[in-house]
Formats: structure tokens, C-alpha cells, sequence
């Protein structure tokens, strides 16, 4: 898979896309920061640039990856999000990072269900998981709000992580949940906005 046949996905805020050489230096600064510190940070510059290598050339192995995500107004890259199986990694995973001034916006919820849906969709995944650190309950909350729950039968990928499985596409579809992330992600968009139908509070 080339960088010219990686999809683009958009949603109302959001344009993910393939990673480029121009997105590195905030990969790079994030990955030297505290925020990393769940994923595998922070990192020195030799660590860091064989990452960023790793998230390229995980599209031509694997078929599928992690995007950039821009805001679609400016351009502006705000972190990434998508599919990661590296070697010895048990199952396909969804993750994201959101880079430090730019969380608490609503992006990586945004994002990562915009791409569960096209990997659902589009590319027939039938289950996936995210691998996370038992102590980065930013991260946990945020499975939750997906609808991810704690699968203590999979296998995890070094004994230090939990795993989170994510509803399945047939549970997902035009589900309450699915109606409630995307009204929670309208909320970050337009705080003021009505939702249709009637109030459940």
C-alpha cells in the first residue's frame, strides 16, 4: 500500500489521513514528552525516528495503520489515530494519541470512532481491542466511552497491559451507543446544540 492509496477519511471536524515526512516534528515532540509515558515514553530522537518509521511502514506490512489527524479547517495536524499490529501484538488494535495542547477537545473520540466505523465498514473486521496501560485512565475512560469493555480472557501483549474489546459491528449499528458517541462529539463541536427526540434525563 502506497501513501497515495492509504483512504482519507473526514469527518465533521476531522481529515485523517497518511502520515508524511512534514508531521514528524510533533510526533517527535510528543513522543519526547510526559504524554507518552503509556505508550512506550518518552523517548530519545534515535527511538523516536525509528517510530515514526514503524507507523509508515506499518501501512505496506499490515495492509492498514495509523493516520494523521488534521483539523479540516486549518490543516492543522492534532494527533493520530487507527489501526496498530506489530509483531507479536495478538489481535489488531485501535489506538490514538492526541498531542499534549491539544487534548480535551473531543478529537481522539472523534477520530477513533470515525475509524472503527471505516475499519467495520470498509475493510470487514469482525472484533478488535485496544492494549492499554492499567494506569492511563484517560485512555481506559475513553475505551468506555467507546463501548470497549475489559476482556480479561485475551491475551494482552506483555502481561503489563489490559485489554479492551470493542463492540462488535452488529452491535454498533444504529445502536444507542453509536447515537451517543456521535451526539457526544457533536456536543464538543456545538455545546448549545438540541438533540433530536426526546430527553432521557
Amino acid at each position: 500500500m502506497t501513501q497515495e492509496t492509504i483512504p482519507k477519511i473526514e469527518t465533521r471536524r476531522l481529515r485523517l489521513a497518511a502520515p508524511e515526512a512534514e508531521d514528524y516534528p510533533d510526533f517527535k515532540a510528543t513522543f519526547a514528552s510526559y504524554r507518552s509515558r503509556f505508550m512506550g515514553g518518552p523517548l530519545n530522537a534515535y527511538e523516536t525516528w525509528m517510530l515514526y518509521a514503524a507507523e509508515i511502514g506499518h501501512w505496506q506490512i499490515r495492509g492498514f495503520g495509523m493516520w494523521m489527524v488534521h483539523l479540516r479547517d486549518t490543516g492543522e495536524t492534532v494527533g493520530m489515530a487507527g489501526g496498530w499490529q506489530p509483531a507479536k501484538w495478538p489481535e489488531r488494535e485501535i489506538a490514538w494519541i492526541i498531542w499534549p495542547d491539544r487534548a480535551g477537545q473531543g478529537f481522539a473520540l472523534e477520530a477513533t470512532h470515525a475509524v472503527r466505523r471505516h475499519f467495520y465498514d470498509r475493510a470487514g473486521w469482525t472484533t478488535c481491542v485496544s492494549y492499554l496501560d492499567p494506569k492511563d485512565l484517560q485512555s481506559i475512560r475513553l475505551a468506555e466511552r467507546l463501548g470497549a469493555a475489559r476482556d480479561r480472557e485475551a491475551a494482552t501483549v506483555d502481561g503489563s497491559d489490559v485489554c479492551y474489546r470493542h463492540p462488535a459491528p452488529a452491535a454498533l449499528r444504529d445502536s444507542q451507543l453509536a447515537h451517543g458517541i456521535e451526539m457526544e462529539i457533536q456536543n464538543y463541536i456545538d455545546p448549545l446544540f438540541t438533540p433530536k427526540g426526546w430527553a432521557l434525563d
